[in-house]
């Protein structure tokens, strides 16, 4: 995973974290806020209650009986009310009636009748004359049946002479709350992806503020293709290739702006890297020629090294130049048929002539063609031709020192390289793709600018591919180093295969 990619999904991630947590804070703030709505609604209703029932207190003495009429008839009334999405029709409420010692005398459910309640919290402060209140479950293994309770002094001549106490089952109002729960968890996903929606097209705007339209007419354009009649025609497989390339090439625009990748930066940095050291040979060598009585002999070897180092600074400041090229197009504009079988000959015959002492092996499985640029293609197939060549010793027993395959795999045409190299050190995989990357070739120092398999990858993503360098592994076993057969590397390029 790139530097960039691990940015973006960091940036992805705090963002998910603090909208999960102001969510969190949101639910759990919900519950105690409707919890302090009925209390306070239960406390008036209490002192109301009280208020009633000291009307017909005499000398002291509670009007329990006057206290289950209106119970009675209270749970006897009908009535249909819609609050919202609730539909209500019977009343919930529960009361009990303690005197002066904490004794129920009166409870609406019929269960607590005569019970000492003086110890319970609600009828003793208010006995003390403070507020009293407690939430209790009925079933203690249960959270669902708990009830809220508010106690309310009865008085007589200014004395406390006993509390009516009101409860309400907390679940009465908890389907509001779990239905605000929902709400807001909906409303806080749909604006957290909203949010993130406005921040991805801002980017997207910001960095393109122009090129949005133009690339879409551009890779619909792509769509229309002349038949061998040289009719006009449209392809919808061409079109939804086109405008997925287009959604991949926006994709990463707008990654890169959420990253704060400065491409700039990166390619000074890392072409200053590279230059460094062929710089440092460039001048030691042009300050040794300086010194007076220098044999010619030596003169000429330091010459030949200033030309060594100026030809592999001009080598990766061109190849530096390309990649940049390559990385800075969307997507392919003119894409033509390109049948592989010939470019496969013609890269072959030319590595042949290169390194004639190499046994190079082709190998056409299946009659392929892609759509693209054939000048991009022939590059990238011939980078990792010259990447076996330049890893591969000859056997010298007339087997294949490189095999090159072309078959096809479901809907795609692969392109297999395979080497009888050293392989890949286990500390360089995953880095092989990296810019400025090499590893020395066999039986000497020399390594190459690093740039070639990137321009490789960036070649297959254009054509809507993939490439991959692997070691050969037969048998699914490790890669054996004492046997010939077991060594190697094998590259793989895939891209998409026309229909025959």
């Amino acid at each position: 995973m790139s530097r960039r990619t691990r940015i973006l999904l960091a940036l992805i991630a705090v963002y998910a974290i603090g909208m999960a947590a102001l969510l969190y804070q949101l639910l759990a703030d919900l519950d105690p806020r409707y919890r302090e709505s009925a209390e306070e609604g239960l406390i008036e209703t209490a002192q109301l209650m009280a208020t009633v029932i000291e009307q017909d207190v005499e000398y002291g003495a509670l009007p329990t009986d006057r206290i289950g009429g209106i119970f009675r008839d209270l749970y006897a009334r009908r009535f249909s009310a819609q609050i919202y999405n609730l539909h209500k029709t019977r009343v919930e409420l529960r009361a009990y009636v303690t005197n002066r010692h904490g004794q129920v005398v009166y409870d609406s459910t019929g269960r607590d009748l005569g019970k000492d309640y003086s110890g319970w919290r609600d009828v003793r402060n208010t006995l003390l004359g403070e507020y009293g209140a407690r939430t209790t479950r009925d079933v203690a293994a249960d959270k669902h049946s708990s009830v809220m309770y508010v106690g309310a002094p009865i008085r007589w001549n200014g004395e406390i002479v006993g509390v009516v106490t009101l409860g309400k089952p907390v679940q009465s109002f908890g389907q509001f709350v779990s239905a605000a729960r929902g709400n807001i968890i909906s409303v806080g996903i749909v604006s957290a992806l909203s949010a993130l929606a406005l921040a991805l097209v801002l980017s997207f705007w910001l960095i393109r503020p122009l090129g949005i339209t133009s690339d879409l007419l551009a890779s619909l354009r792509t769509a229309w293709w002349h038949d061998e009649q040289g009719r006009r025609r449209f392809s919808p497989r061409r079109a939804w290739r086109a405008l997925r390339a287009q959604a991949r090439a926006a994709g990463q625009e707008v990654r890169d702006a959420i990253a704060g990748r400065n491409y700039v930066q990166d390619y000074v940095q890392q072409l200053t890297h590279e230059l460094k050291s062929p710089i440092s040979a460039v001048r030691g060598a042009a300050e040794l020629m300086q010194e007076p009585g220098m044999p010619p002999d030596q003169q000429q070897k330091f010459a030949a090294n200033i030309a060594r180092e100026s030809h592999r600074m001009q080598e990766v400041v061109d190849r530096m130049m390309e990649l940049t090229a390559l990385e800075s197009r969307r997507m392919l504009q003119d894409q033509q048929r390109v049948e592989l079988a010939p470019v496969l000959h013609e890269l072959v015959a030319g590595a042949r002539a290169r390194a004639p002492r190499l046994q190079i092996v082709l190998q056409i499985q299946d009659e392929l063609a892609v759509e693209g640029d054939a000048f991009l293609l022939r590059r990238a197939i011939g980078n990792l031709l010259d990447n076996a060549v330049e890893f591969s010793t000859p056997a010298g027993d007339g087997s294949a020192d490189i095999a090159l395959t072309l078959a096809r795999d479901g809907r795609m045409a692969c392109i297999t390289v395979r080497d009888h190299g050293p392989g890949v050190p286990p500390y360089a995989e995953g880095k092989v793709f990296d810019k400025f990357f090499s590893l020395a070739r066999p039986g000497s120092p020399k390594r190459s600018t690093g740039l070639g398999l990137s321009f490789v990858q960036e070649i297959a993503t254009l054509h809507q591919g993939s490439v991959s360098l692997r070691n050969v592994q037969p048998g699914g076993e490790p890669v054996a180093v004492v046997e010939r057969a077991a060594r190697g590397a094998r590259a793989v390029l895939r891209l998409p295969a026309l229909k025959a």
